[in-house]
């Protein structure tokens, strides 16, 4: 698929959000990825995500045998590029306000590809990836639907794949004309 055509079915479901966000990592924006609006149509959502599967490198995609993802937004993506790979996928969740592994576990040396709607710096992403590493587990490939951090987003000699690269305009709160011209950022949540 083409940016454009990834773009479009963004638009289309409403996941693409106009207006002046808060963001998970503390960025206003004018713009905001609702990716939950997209995963309500899930021949739509299947469809993308099959096509970010396909972009996984060819040996990352083989050799792994399990999709892990960060709850709650990662979930549903994670469970799509699974099915598309055939392979197994299990989900980090919260809990006591940390990212933890509450209901699976890993095989020593599993590879696994980690697996997530939205990354804008990469701390959830980071955060799953160190555990399926203190679980013994070895990620092999990170798969983002959109990377909104422009290719910033780096994690170590892990490859990291996206169906759509954005380099969109982020602020620090204190920075934002946004607030300055008296708007009040709103946080949909992710």
């Amino acid at each position: 698929m083409t940016e454009e055509e990834v773009l479009s079915v963004l638009r289309e479901t409403g996941a693409l959000l106009r207006g002046h966000f808060e963001l998970r990592s503390g960025l206003h924006s004018p713009e905001f990825f609702q990716c939950a609006n997209l995963l309500r149509f899930p021949r739509k959502a299947e469809m993308l995500c099959a096509a970010l599967a396909a972009l996984i490198p060819h040996d990352a995609a083989e050799e792994a045998t399990t999709v892990v993802s960060p709850a709650l937004g990662g979930i549903l993506v994670g469970h799509e590029v699974a099915r598309a790979l055939d392979k197994k996928c299990i989900f980090a969740e919260k809990k006591d306000g940390a990212l933890v592994m509450r209901r699976f576990s890993l095989e020593q040396g599993e590879p696994c590809i980690v697996a997530e709607d939205v990354v804008t710096r990469g701390g959830r992403v980071q955060e799953t990836i160190d555990i399926v590493r203190s679980l013994g587990g070895r990620v092999v490939a990170v798969a983002t639907l959109v990377d909104r951090s422009g290719g910033k987003a780096s994690f170590g000699d892990v490859p990291h794949v996206s169906l759509l690269r954005m380099s969109p305009v982020v602020y620090e709160p204190s920075q934002c004309p946004l607030c300055a011209a008296g708007d009040r950022p709103f946080h949909p949540g992710s």
